[in-house]
Formats: C-alpha cells, sequence, structure tokens
C-alpha cells in the first residue's frame, strides 16, 4: 500500500507517517519498481501502536523503549511494566503540577466579584503584580 493509504487505515495524516519514520519509530519501507514506498500489515500495525501510546501521553523515548521490547517477544514482561509504571508517576506529578494550577487560577480569579470597567478589572491588576517567579522545575517527563 502506499503512504496515503496507510494515513487512512492508522487514522493520521501522511505528515506524522512521514514525522515517526524520521523519528525512528516506523521502519522506512521499500521501494517498488515505481520508486513509491510499500507499506505492509506490519507499518499499519506499528504506527496504530505509535500512536495509541501518543494517546496515552507517551514520550518518543518510552515508545521506543516498548517497540523495542515488542521486536523482543521472548523476553520477561517486566520492563514493560516498569515503563508504565513510571509513566503513571508521570502522569500523578503532571495531575499534581495541574491542581496546583487550578488552585493559582482560582485565588486570581477571586480578584474580581463585579463587572466593572477592564481598568479596574481586578484579575487583570492581579496578574500585572503577581510575581510568577521561577517555576519550581516540572517533575513531568515532557520537561
Amino acid at each position: 500500500m502506499k503512504i496515503g493509504e496507510l494515513a487512512q487505515l492508522a487514522r493520521c495524516t501522511v505528515e506524522t507517517v512521514r514525522y515517526y519514520e524520521k523519528a525512528g519509530l516506523l521502519a522506512i519501507p521499500e521501494r517498488n519498481a515505481a520508486n513509491y514506498r510499500h507499506y505492509g500489515a506490519a507499518h499499519v500495525e506499528r504506527l496504530r501502536f505509535i500512536r495509541n501510546c501518543r494517546a496515552l501521553d507517551m514520550t518518543h523515548e518510552e515508545i521506543r523503549a516498548l517497540l523495542g521490547l515488542m521486536d523482543t517477544p521472548a523476553a520477561q514482561c517486566g520492563e514493560v511494566n516498569q515503563l508504565l509504571d513510571a509513566h503513571i508517576g508521570h502522569v500523578d506529578a503532571r495531575i499534581q503540577e495541574l491542581t496546583e494550577l487550578r488552585a493559582q487560577l482560582m485565588d486570581v480569579r477571586r480578584q474580581c466579584h463585579s463587572e466593572q470597567s477592564v481598568s479596574a478589572c481586578g484579575i487583570l491588576q492581579g496578574l500585572a503584580q503577581m510575581d510568577a517567579g521561577e517555576k519550581n522545575g516540572r517533575h513531568t517527563h515532557l520537561g
């Protein structure tokens, strides 16, 4: 199949297919006699796997590790469990960060109690005066 067909079967764009090829997550296919790339069922399966991992917010490094493990089917799945446990930890850290962000936004929102002119808006004044400072450094794997 051609790249457009692969993209359609995997529910993504042609650009996504090329991106994953360049990132080394999807094998570059052989070319046919007309010099067109020829993709097979294995490409569809692998691309769907990659897209499912991305839907779970996994990084390329995590996906690469999982793909490496998939390529050694006789190995034990303990590493898969460890990787997923680590990813769950990243999600937990992100949830904590988002909870803190929500609290900050709620504090800013409380600075406006009624409709008034923009020049007297407590929210805008609060945002202008807020000392955001340095973030404590994100703890998630996304940076």
